[in-house]
């Protein structure tokens, strides 16, 4: 059965290598804003900004 409530699945992409390299839950309701998030990026080999791409299932 699926969870109920206000979080989803979204995941984060490199804004260097556009690869998405993270998958993160997020709760809608509080954070309405894209996430922007400065993390590790295993194809440029250096800490880079993600951002948010579309929200999975």
């Amino acid at each position: 059965m699926a969870k109920k409530g206000s979080r989803v699945l979204v995941g984060l992409v490199c804004e260097v290598c556009k690869r998405q390299n993270y998958v993160v839950e997020k709760n809608k309701v509080n954070t309405t804003s894209p996430l922007k998030l400065k993390k590790y990026c295993r194809s440029c080999k250096k800490h880079t900004t993600h951002k948010e791409s579309k929200k999975l299932d």
